[in-house]
């Protein structure tokens, strides 16, 4: 029976997955709404709103006539670039086993460049995140988390194992990460972040630089990833406009 916190929605979609990634559906066929809606406690509304969610997501189609199928091809989409997650959770889905490494942990002076994009004094500092994220030893992302140092709440020491930084935010400085606004950039890596990433200098990468955004729209972190090509690769649904 499915219970009312968090959202019936979110709940119904968390189920229907699970189902799916257990192959739970014979032949890959979703029973009909009337039945979900019985099975799972809920109303056919609920039932519908969560099947319209998870056809958007790619995970289901519809044939007409025929009934709703688990989508095979969707699948292959492990990671949702309109998704804010953890790279722990990245890499999982990639059918790895995650270990995270803290590089660095220190008050730094931003370059003008984060001075614009995270709305600083030019007498601000930020705190610097740097973390590696591996696979049995073999790094995989690196990230570069920058945040204004007067937003913290509190002054205890973080945690030895860094968390996500937008559970980091919302532990340290009462702030929920809302969205990320985001550039996709392939990049040379230069001899410093090719050796951080075990490559040699000038291997190709694909580089996230982004801006986060709080819960009052106020840009709170600058963060930048790099991702070994040769171990990740995303991939993305693209549907025609009003489809």
């Amino acid at each position: 029976m499915i219970t009312r916190n968090p959202s019936l929605t979110e709940q119904v979609m968390a189920n229907i997955k699970e189902r799916i990634a257990d192959d739970g559906f014979e032949d890959g066929r979703i029973p009909p709404e009337t039945e979900l809606a019985n099975d799972l406690g809920v109303s056919r509304t609920t039932i519908r709103d969560a099947l319209s969610r998870l056809e958007h997501e790619g995970r289901i189609y519809r044939r007409q006539g025929a009934g709703t199928f688990v989508n095979e091809q969707g699948l292959q989409i492990r990671s949702r670039l309109e998704e804010i997650w953890s790279y722990e959770q990245v890499l999982e889905d990639h059918g790895y086993t995650p270990s995270v490494r803290v590089l660095a942990e220190t008050t730094v002076t931003p370059d003008p460049e984060t001075v614009k994009a995270l709305l600083l004094d030019d007498d601000d500092t930020v705190l610097m995140l740097e973390k590696l994220f591996l696979e049995d030893e073999e790094p995989v992302i690196l990230t570069i988390n920058l945040i204004p140092s007067k937003i913290f709440t509190d002054t205890d020491d973080t945690e030895a194992e860094m968390p996500p930084v937008y559970e980091f935010l919302e532990r340290h400085a009462n702030r929920t990460l809302s969205y990320y606004l985001s550039e996709i950039i392939p990049v040379a890596l230069d001899k410093k972040l090719a050796a951080k990433l075990g490559v040699a200098p000038g291997t190709l990468a694909i580089s996230f630089d982004e801006i986060g955004f709080d819960q009052n729209n106020e840009p709170v972190v600058r963060a930048t990833s790099y991702f070994r090509d040769d171990l990740l690769r995303f991939r993305l649904m693209r549907r025609r406009a009003g489809a």
